[in-house]
């Protein structure tokens, strides 16, 4: 008998179950691997008086016991267990918020430690783990912590889940607003971060939300700018282009760079050096990407320090344009939709027309997208009606180069044919075909 033919295994199958299940199986291993697990056991705490029913003598008292009753953790895993107790923690932190802002004087010398040691049990955790192998923060699901309705207060910056990342955003822009001696000590922090994000890990959830941070921060810095500012723009800033995840925070750091542009048009020149540098050679995605970027730095560009940069730059612009990618060669040409960097290149026809004419004028004979070849007549077009003696001279020495090539070309298939001859009788020769 023969066996019935067998269906082969689904792509969305692994090993007989999903990849969703997959997903969600290690979503539940990432969770419970944080500190809030089962305890085992229910947990108890008694009842406390209201700070507001007992004496204001008793009040201090009663304020450092229910700080230390919300040093117990409880498990968010389990959503049934402990239910009353859980209750009765989220009304007593409610209840501490609501001292804290109604009476003076209450946070003491005593107290201090008590609520630092409060917050550090509740915050201070361990992360899920996330194994960069296997999550891929454009595709799959960011784990979502189960504590996080009772948590809100401050979290760590490489958690998966993205409400903590925007509360902790908060939080640190007005710890940095508020205390000016942490200040250097919060830009070194996020410097070593981004550092090791870029040359050790290549992973870290939180880029986005730090840059967000530190586009505030840019915008008030005081001139001139301090080198250690300057710094941190070349040897931080411009290699964060250089990392795979670039699309998940490049708006940000984007802004974060023009930022710098506004307030010190001088490091114009060192800025797009480096996007020269790091330019993306095989990531189509990242080429879009970069060249969004680089029109943005153009809108606020000062004309002195458009003419130190223009020849890499346009150098680079011709070559996109020349792209086989279609939406890099038209991202590049749109940059002649922009009315600020049209007025750049006008004046500047005389060296940005030679750099880009035998691109566009090749891409408009051999293009293989209609759209692009319409969008390079237009800028020849616009070439021309600047700089009509340059277009033509240039058209005329693109012609004669070409007629050129195409007659060393036939030269050389010529020779090469001629050889091909010689080589065939010297064949039949030795052969004994023809006579010698």
């Amino acid at each position: 008998m023969s066996s019935a033919p067998t269906t082969p295994p689904s792509v969305d199958k692994v090993d007989g179950f999903s990849r969703k299940s997959v997903r969600k199986a290690r979503q539940k291993r990432s969770q419970s691997s944080s500190q809030f697990r089962s305890q085992g056991k229910p947990i108890e705490l008694t009842p406390l008086p209201l700070l507001k029913d007992v004496p204001s003598s008793e009040q201090p008292e009663l304020f450092l016991k229910k700080l230390q009753q919300c040093c117990v953790i409880f498990d968010f895993m389990d959503t049934l267990s402990d239910l009353k107790m859980k209750e009765y923690k989220r009304s007593t932190l409610n209840e501490l918020v609501d001292y804290i802002t109604i009476s003076r004087g209450c946070l003491t010398e005593q107290t201090y430690p008590e609520v630092v040691r409060m917050v550090s049990c509740n915050i201070f955790r361990t992360l899920p783990p996330s194994d960069s192998n296997e999550f891929d923060p454009e595709e799959d699901e960011p784990t979502l912590e189960a504590s996080w309705p009772h948590l809100q207060l401050l979290e760590l910056f490489d958690s998966e889940d993205p409400r903590e990342r925007d509360y902790l955003k908060t939080v640190l822009h007005r710890i940095y607003g508020k205390f000016l001696g942490l200040r250097a000590f919060i830009r070194k922090q996020i410097n070593n971060i981004f550092l090791r994000f870029v040359y050790e890990t290549e992973h870290f959830n939180g880029v986005a939300e730090l840059l967000e941070i530190l586009g505030s921060i840019i915008n008030g810095f005081a001139l001139p700018l301090k080198a250690e500012h300057k710094q941190f723009l070349v040897k931080v800033l411009i290699p964060l282009h250089t990392v795979r995840s670039l699309s998940l925070f490049h708006a940000q750091l984007a802004y974060c760079i023009v930022q710098f542009l506004e307030k010190d048009p001088s490091l114009t020149e060192p800025v797009i050096r480096g996007l020269m540098k790091f330019w993306p050679k095989t990531c189509s995605q990242k080429e879009v990407m970069f060249l969004g970027e680089l029109e943005e730095i153009l809108d606020v560009i000062e004309p002195s320090q458009f003419i130190k940069i223009q020849e890499p730059l346009f150098k680079q612009i011709a070559k996109c344009v020349s792209s086989p990618h279609f939406q890099v060669a038209e991202r590049a040409l749109y940059y002649w939709n922009n009315e600020y960097i049209m007025s750049l290149i006008e004046e500047n026809s005389n060296v940005i027309l030679p750099i880009m004419f035998s691109s566009l004028y090749r891409i408009s004979k051999e293009h293989w997208n209609p759209a692009i070849v319409a969008l390079v007549y237009n800028v020849l077009k616009a070439f021309m009606e600047m700089n009509s003696t340059m277009f033509d001279e240039l058209t005329a020495t693109y012609k004669s180069d070409r007629q050129r090539e195409k007659k060393k070309e036939k030269e050389r298939e010529e020779l090469w044919k001629k050889l091909e001859d010689l080589e065939l009788k010297r064949g039949l020769r030795r052969d004994g075909i023809i006579p010698t």
